[in-house]
Formats: structure tokens, sequence, C-alpha cells
């Protein structure tokens, strides 16, 4: 079969990340890299072998690639993306999809003209522990989550919500079949001038009820999701690809029930690598992505509606304050 031809857009810190994964795929030539940084861009292009731009126009021109992988701050994904989807070359947008829900409508409507495969970056998705609560997971009643690190080492051109929450809020949104009723949020800033740790109340109309805690200035990193529903109780947790799934269980009649906890075997794989290789696949078959653009869409969404929340609450403390 052909080689699909690929490039990266934006090679920093997570860009590197999907060059590297390109060029050690056999299907794959890694045609290029680019990033407007020349010394980084470069540096990667040598490093994997491959040539280098500074510009995604100047790639885009060549007319030679099948896909690309856009990796640049969230200001730029709409007007890079759509050169890219107009011109017929399937995209990878990382998240957070687009700066606003009108961006990514209009996302959509290139893709849909050009029949481009569109694939948001929501990586944890493709999370072996995720993907083995495929017929596990069902009406969760309540959902915890926290998403906790260190402050990155890498730009930060969004705050918490749309750089690390939105990870997990496109996980609950895939858990959840319902329409959110509303959202209580609460956030401050601390490193940056956006806010850097927050937590937010989801309520569904179906019942659900969604606690959502992330930070990037804490001393301690973690992952996970603990999910509730009416036969087990689940828990995720992303860092180490590992289950837990505990489930009532009744004794001879009369005894009290007691809980047990359920053998589920992960087998560990590398996150990026899978969505990458999914990407691929839907280049080469045409077949939708499994995240696609309207769930990025749906996460962006619920994500400007925590901010939203946190906003008014931020101005009715100030409001106080004074």
């Amino acid at each position: 079969m052909r080689k699909i031809k690929v490039a990266v857009i934006g090679v920093g810190y997570l860009g590197k990340f999907h060059a590297e994964k390109y060029a050690d795929l056999p299907n794959v030539e890694l045609v290029g890299v680019v990033d407007v940084d020349k010394g980084r861009a470069d540096e990667v292009a040598a490093h994997l072998k491959t040539n280098a731009f500074y510009s995604h126009k100047d790639i885009l021109s060549r007319g030679k690639i099948d896909a690309v992988s856009i990796v640049v701050p969230t200001l730029l994904h709409h007007r890079i993306a759509k050169d890219f989807l107009a011109e017929g070359i399937d995209v990878l947008l990382e998240k957070p999809m687009a700066s606003t829900i009108e961006e990514a409508n209009e996302l959509i409507k290139e893709a849909k003209k050009t029949k481009g495969i569109l694939q948001i970056g929501h990586l944890e998705r493709f999370n072996a522990a995720v993907v083995a609560m495929d017929g596990i997971i069902n009406n969760p009643l309540f959902i915890e989550t926290h998403r906790l690190s260190a402050f990155p080492d890498r730009s930060t051109d969004v705050d918490v919500i749309h750089d690390v929450m939105i990870h997990d809020i496109d996980i609950i949104m895939n858990f959840v079949k319902s329409d959110i009723a509303s959202v209580d949020a609460v956030g401050v800033p601390v490193i940056t001038d956006k806010v850097d740790i927050a937590n937010a109340r989801l309520r569904f109309k179906n019942g659900c009820v969604a606690n959502v805690t992330a930070s990037r200035v804490s001393k301690e990193r973690m992952r996970k999701i603990r999910l509730f529903q009416h036969d087990a109780y689940i828990s995720i947790d992303y860092a180490h690809q590992k289950v837990a799934v505990f489930r009532k269980t009744h004794g001879k009649s009369g005894a009290i029930p007691h809980i047990i906890e359920e053998d589920i075997t992960i087998e560990k794989s590398d996150t990026l690598l899978e969505e990458i290789k999914s990407f691929l696949h839907c280049v080469a078959s045409r077949k939708p992505p499994l995240v696609s653009a309207e769930d990025g869409k749906r996460a962006l969404h619920v994500a400007q509606m925590i901010q939203e929340s946190l906003v008014e609450k931020l101005s009715s403390y100030q409001a106080i304050k004074i």
C-alpha cells in the first residue's frame, strides 16, 4: 500500500511527540515538520530525518501531503486547520478544537464541504483503561474526576479548563448520554493571569451529577475518574492505565450483601500512538473518526459554560469585596 504522507504543524512540547510517532510508523512518510521557531523546526527535522518548514503555507503549497497533525496555540487552530481542510487534507487537530463555537462550526462546515477527516485530539478516548470500559459503563449517576499536575513546561495560552479539564469533559460527555441542565464552577489564577485551578459541578437532565477538578499548580500528579452507577462503582486511573470495578453481590437469603472486585485485565498501550494510528486508519479507510469534530465542539461548549459560570462567580466575589 502507498504510504500516507503527513506533516506536523507545530513541534513544541507535544508536537514533537506527534512527529516522532509518525516517523516510527511503517505506513507513513513524514514529509516535514513546521514551526515558526526556525531553530526548533530545524532541530526536530534533523532528529527525524525529514524536512523543516517555517510556515504551514510552505508545506501546503507543495501539494504532496495527505494529512496533518496541528499542534499550535489554540488561537491559530481555526485559521490553520481551515487552510488544510480547504485543500482536501485530513486534519488531526489538538484540543481545544477552537477558540469559539463559531470557529468550530466553520471547521465542521469546511470538513463536510471537502469530505475531509477532522479528528479532535481528545486522546484519553484512546487510553487502554477507557477502551476497556466499553460495555461496563452504564448510565452513571455520579462522577468525580481529578486531573492535577505541577505547572507544565510548555505554553499555556488558555486557562486550565480548556487546557486540561477539557479531557475529562469529553470523557464525561461520552459516558453520560444527556444534556447539561446547569453548571456551577469556581476557580482562581495562581501563576498565570488565567485560571490555573478550577472545580465544576455539572448537573445533567437525566439526574447525573459530575464533580470535575483540574489543577496545573499542584504538587502531586493525578489523573483519575470515578463513576457510580446502579450496578457498580468504577475507578479509572488514566496515568497508570488501571481500572477497578466493584459490584454488590448477594449471598444467602437474609445475609448482608457484600462488595466484590472484578478482575479487569488491561493491556497497556501508548495513548498518543493509538490516537494517531486511529486517525491514519480513518485517512486510509475514509471512516469517521472516533473523536469527531462534533465531539470537539461539544467539549468546547461545556468548557465555555464552565468558564462563564466561573467568571460570574469571580465578578460577584469582587463586587462583594469592593
